[in-house]
């Protein structure tokens, strides 16, 4: 019954044109998103700590717009959208389920509570249900404020999350093969700094997987 009434008062709908669809994307949206930004990459990743990068957009156009609207405007809803669009991708999806854990990049839990959730931690855990893939949220954890990476120049992106990370339970992740999700990719230095946390376990391998590469 309170499921009945939630959809009642939240009825599924199209992320990018609002129109009511149970799949949370429209064709016409989903045809338009894939005309104007359609640069899924996976790439061997140059980097000490990850292996691969994976993404499926450029940050640019709608997807910059609508992952704003998703971070900083009150607007989890629309992790289903952005779940979709990326399930759509099989060539990604079938790499992806290579690995046995999904983990995302963590928030601060200040921060976290001021924002009422965490945007990648949304996607991710949709993502391992979907892609039959075990979730994590318990293993890597931020335990230091940092600036927003978003208001900062290149340069100070690069060493912000710096010593911000920290991880525990690493007995879930030895040996195991990681994805770890966030939103964007600009610089690398938060994932990059992420993995080398993680990497303290001793995984078999990391991948990155963001929505978008700035």
């Amino acid at each position: 019954m309170q499921s009945f009434f939630m959809e009642l008062l939240f009825p599924a709908k199209c992320g990018f044109c609002g129109k009511l669809n149970t799949e949370f994307l429209c064709k016409k949206c989903e045809i338009k998103i894939q005309k104007e930004n359609s640069n899924a990459e996976i790439r061997v990743a140059d980097n000490t700590f990850f292996k691969y990068h994976l993404y499926s957009y450029l940050y640019q156009g709608t997807i910059r717009k609508k992952m704003i609207d998703f971070k900083f405007n009150d607007q989890p809803e629309l992790a289903n959208t952005f779940v979709k669009l990326l399930l759509n991708n099989k060539k990604i999806c079938g790499f992806l389920k290579n690995y046995d854990i999904i983990i995302p990049v963590p928030m601060h839990q200040k921060k976290e509570t001021q924002r009422g959730y965490n945007q990648s931690a949304l996607i991710a855990k949709k993502l391992a249900s979907k892609l039959n893939i075990d979730y994590a949220q318990d293993i890597l954890y931020k335990h230091k404020q940092t600036l927003i990476q978003s208001k900062l120049n290149r340069t100070l992106r690069k060493t912000n999350p710096k010593g911000a990370y920290n991880i525990k339970n690493m007995q879930k992740i030895k040996e195991k093969k990681i994805i770890l999700f966030d939103d964007i990719y600009t610089t690398g230095s938060t994932v990059t700094e992420c993995s080398k946390i993680l990497k303290q376990a001793k995984p078999k391998e990391i991948a990155v997987f963001t929505i978008a590469k700035d």
